[in-house]
C-alpha cells in the first residue's frame, strides 16, 4: 500500500511539473504586403519535458492501480472460502459492502477520467516536438489546469485504491471473526452433547446394575412326597 501512495505522489508531482512546462501559444501580428496585419501564433516551446512527465504520470498511474488491486486480490485468494462470506443480515456486512463498492465505483472513475486528461495533454504535446518554432494561423495547445486536474484525479484513485484494500482487510477480519465464533458455538455444542450421553449411559449403567433377581428355595415350600413333614 504504501509502494502505491509513493506511486500516486510521484504522478502529482509529474503532474504539476507537466503543468508549469507546457507549451503555450504567442499570437503575434504581422503586415502582409501592406494589405493589413495578420494574426499568426507560435509555440513557447518544442513540449519535450511536458511530453515526458505527462508519459511518466500516465504509467505511473496504471501501474499503481495494477499494484493495488493485485494486492488486494492475493489477500482476497489467500482467504479461505469461508472467510469471503459475510453474515448478510448483520450491519457491518451491509456497510462494508456500501463502502466497497463505493471505493469501487470511484476508484476506477478518478482513474479513468486522469488518464484521459493525460492521454490528452501527451497528444497534443506531442504534435509539436518538429519546427515548434515557425508560425502558423493556428495551433492545438494545453488548456490551463489540464496536467493539474490530471494530478488531481490521479492522487484520488490512488487513496481511494487505498480506501478499498484496506475495506476488503477489514472484511476478511470480520469474516475470521465470525467462523471463529461459529467454530466456539459447534465447539461447545458438541462438548455439551458427548456430557449428555456420558451422563446418559452412566445412569442406564448404574441403574442395570441395582436390578438384582431374588430366587425362592423350593425347599421352603411343603412336598407331598415328603414322608418326614408331619401334619398336627
Amino acid at each position: 500500500m504504501a509502494l502505491t501512495i509513493l506511486l500516486g505522489l510521484f504522478c502529482f508531482v509529474l503532474c504539476l511539473i507537466a503543468e508549469a512546462t507546457r507549451s503555450k501559444v504567442i499570437w503575434m501580428s504581422r503586415d502582409v504586403n501592406g494589405k493589413g496585419s495578420k494574426s499568426e501564433c507560435v509555440y513557447s516551446g518544442s513540449g519535450k519535458r511536458p511530453l515526458l512527465c505527462a508519459s511518466c504520470a500516465f504509467i505511473g498511474l496504471a501501474l499503481a492501480i495494477l499494484v493495488e488491486h493485485t494486492f488486494m486480490l492475493i489477500a482476497v485468494s489467500n482467504s479461505s472460502p469461508a472467510l469471503l462470506t459475510l453474515d448478510p443480515d448483520s450491519a457491518s456486512a451491509k456497510s462494508l459492502t456500501c463502502l466497497a463498492g463505493f471505493f469501487f465505483v470511484t476508484t476506477w472513475i478518478c482513474f479513468a477520467v486522469g488518464e484521459i486528461l493525460l492521454l490528452a495533454g501527451v497528444s497534443v504535446e506531442s504534435g509539436h516536438l518538429k519546427n515548434w518554432w515557425k508560425t502558423k494561423p493556428s495551433y492545438l495547445s494545453v488548456r490551463e489546469g489540464l496536467f493539474c486536474g490530471a494530478g488531481v484525479f490521479a492522487l484520488t484513485s490512488v487513496f481511494l485504491g487505498c480506501a478499498l484494500y484496506l475495506t476488503a482487510l477489514r472484511a476478511l477480519r470480520i469474516s475470521q471473526e465470525q467462523e471463529n465464533v461459529r467454530r466456539e458455538v459447534l465447539l461447545t455444542s458438541a462438548l455439551h452433547a458427548s456430557r449428555l450421553r456420558g451422563s446418559q449411559t452412566e445412569i442406564t449403567s448404574v441403574t442395570r446394575e441395582n436390578l438384582t433377581i431374588r430366587e425362592t428355595p423350593l425347599s421352603v415350600f411343603p412336598s407331598p412326597l415328603d414322608k418326614s413333614y408331619t401334619f398336627v
